[in-house]
């Protein structure tokens, strides 16, 4: 409109302003279109990733999202929260909320290879780490991380996602299955704490340190008997006082204040999951009545 209004204003011939306004519409569309098919290349070749593709990989319906609803529905849901979780605790410490929402949907995917070795994927009263030994079961634990890589390179996601894989757990501690392997040991000394390490690195980016932290967040209280908000408060602070205290948050800039912030983004988050319900009232006659069968 600019071009076409300058044309006019310089008195040129109509035929003139017309070629000219439309070459130039024709430009700007030829520019975007040379600018979104080169974009995946340029993110390639720079290791930048865009909105653009954040959004595209956002969708739930790629395959290895869907894949993981069917196969490990546990670990699925498990990582929708974890996203919501790291996106609210990004908007308030200035972080990117969409690349922490997409990284959380992909940080547990190596997970499909061995699904049923977790607990969100488990009936109630079996596990598969019962006939185990404790080092073994470690072992079928740390390997997701390198799994997830693999998966994540295959089908060629972003670096700036697959961070999140190892980012997510950084060199944490598999707490309960060293502590069945002390227990198992007569000389402690003799148990070296690395072997039930995470391999790393740890968190180098905003991003992935709130991921980390809204993954042991979410873990941590889904295990709770009484989901009361000041029980819920509790082991959130908890959580992230021994990620820190830990040096799992000592490469990325965090300051103590975002680490307040986070915990209660979290809360926030957390509060309208498992906030409480009113116990409806059963209608008259309605015990004495059979369930009407379905189907």
């Amino acid at each position: 409109m600019a071009i076409f209004g300058g044309y006019l204003s310089l008195q040129w011939p109509t035929e003139a302003v017309a070629a000219h306004s439309l070459a130039a519409l024709g430009g700007g569309f030829l520019s975007s279109l040379i600018a979104f098919c080169l974009l995946p290349l340029c993110e390639s070749l720079f290791g930048l990733i865009t909105d653009v593709t954040l959004l595209e990989l956002s969708d739930l319906n790629h395959p290895l999202l869907k894949e993981l609803s069917v196969k490990a529905p546990g670990t699925y849901h498990h990582s929708l929260i974890v996203a919501n979780l790291a996106e609210a605790a990004c908007e308030v410490v200035g972080a990117d909320s969409l690349l922490a929402r997409v990284g959380c949907y992909f940080h547990d995917i190596g997970k499909l290879v061995h699904p049923e070795y977790f607990v969100e994927n488990q009936p109630p009263d079996a596990s598969r780490h019962d006939p185990l030994t404790p080092s073994m079961s470690s072992l079928v634990i740390l390997s997701h991380v390198k799994e997830g890589i693999k998966l994540a390179q295959r089908y060629r996601l972003n670096q700036a996602i697959i961070d999140f894989i190892p980012g997510h757990h950084g060199t944490g501690l598999i707490y309960y299955f060293y502590r069945r392997a002390l227990e198992e040991v007569e000389d402690e000394s003799l148990l070296k704490e690395e072997r039930f390490r995470y391999p790393g690195p740890k968190p180098h980016t905003r991003e992935t340190a709130v991921a980390l932290l809204a993954d042991s967040s979410e873990a941590a209280t889904r295990a709770l008997r009484e989901k009361s908000p000041a029980r819920i408060e509790e082991v959130v602070r908890r959580i992230i006082n021994n990620k820190f205290i830990d040096g799992q948050l000592d490469e990325c800039d965090l300051t103590l204040r975002n680490l307040h912030q986070i915990a209660g983004a979290f809360l926030r988050v957390l509060a309208g999951i498992y906030h409480s319900r009113i116990e409806y009232p059963k209608a008259p006659g309605e015990e004495e009545q059979p369930l009407a069968h379905a189907g």
